[in-house]
């Protein structure tokens, strides 16, 4: 299963990234977080629906610092190819 969240708010230059790829890392996840021009974060991951779902309960408050505005989600049974969770 694939998860795509674009997380909008206070959240590039507080460690998002990082600190999801870190909890991305425990969950078993892989995939990438990337900030966008535009002030966002990005993430695409892919594993167990479970594992996913706690990510994005995860993301939804995120490291000290961000503050969370709105999450946009897609899930979708495609899952693309990642050899590990980066930061992009």
């Amino acid at each position: 299963m694939q998860l795509t969240l674009h997380i909008f708010g206070k959240v590039q230059n507080v460690w998002y990234r990082a600190s999801t790829r870190g909890v991305a890392l425990d969950l078993g996840l892989k995939g990438f977080a990337r900030n966008e021009k535009a002030g966002e974060v990005t993430i695409v991951a892919i594993g167990s629906q479970k594992n996913l779902t706690k990510l994005k309960k995860w993301c939804e408050h995120g490291p000290s610092g961000a503050k969370i505005k709105k999450i946009k989600e897609k899930w979708d049974e495609t899952e693309e190819t990642f050899d590990d969770f980066s930061i992009l």
